[in-house]
């Protein structure tokens, strides 16, 4: 029986990395990226160069909760079932000062780098407690940056604490969750394999836990 992927997330080089490990592994899957609204404020635009055939693309709106609801049952659909999800948060980096710090990308990166996450975990868990089974994947980079990037990091802390929270209640659910971190930058493709190989030889025992990808430490 295929597996029914979904991945979400924004266009960055460990989103693809992803992507290109999921093809190795299934006819078709469903992806959703958070678009970039930001495009003209942020210094470093990542674009989408790498349709791939196996690629269900689906749109959505990561400040709706309707969205959100609307998002996961078209993976549904389109798949027939999803056994996998696999969130991934890269945020966009804005470069800057406090002062310097626009109305408008405040709110972009709040609605659609922080809320939606919130909206989907509750859509995708509702799904997989339901029909008891499923494994949600929380994927992030834990890099420190040398530049002043204030919304960025935000947002990954809020993700970062999301993810501790879900980890920590995954023994009471009937379904299986884990989160991968890395700390080496530039190694995407390494990461993604590492990522697969985990939730292939997911365990009870490994359920709950972060894995931590790196030179030292794989998992704690």
């Amino acid at each position: 029986m295929t597996r029914g992927i979904f991945i979400v997330g924004n266009d960055s080089a460990l989103s693809r990395a992803v992507e290109a490990e999921t093809v190795k592994r299934v006819d078709k899957y469903a992806s959703a990226l958070i678009s970039n609204r930001l495009s003209e404020t942020v210094s470093a635009d990542l674009s989408s160069e790498s349709e791939h055939d196996k690629r269900l693309s689906l749109e959505w709106n990561p400040s709706s909760p309707i969205s959100a609801r609307a998002l996961v049952l078209a993976a549904e659909n389109r798949l027939e079932c999803i056994d996998e999800a696999i969130l991934i948060c890269t945020p966009p980096v804005i470069r800057g000062s406090p002062s310097g710090l626009s109305f408008s990308a405040v709110e972009i990166m709040v609605n659609d780098h922080i809320k939606g996450w919130f909206f989907l975990v509750k859509e995708i868990t509702k799904i997989f407690k339901s029909r008891e089974r499923g494994t949600l994947a929380l994927v992030y980079p834990d890099i420190v940056s040398k530049e002043i990037d204030i919304l960025g990091s935000a947002v990954l802390a809020s993700f970062r604490s999301l993810v501790q929270s879900l980890l920590s209640a995954a023994t009471k659910e009937p379904y299986s969750i884990i989160g991968f971190s890395t700390s080496d930058s530039g190694n995407e493709t390494a990461f993604a394999s590492f990522i697969y190989k985990s939730i292939d030889e997911l365990s009870k025992r490994s359920n709950g836990k972060l894995f931590k990808f790196g030179k030292f430490s794989f998992f704690k």
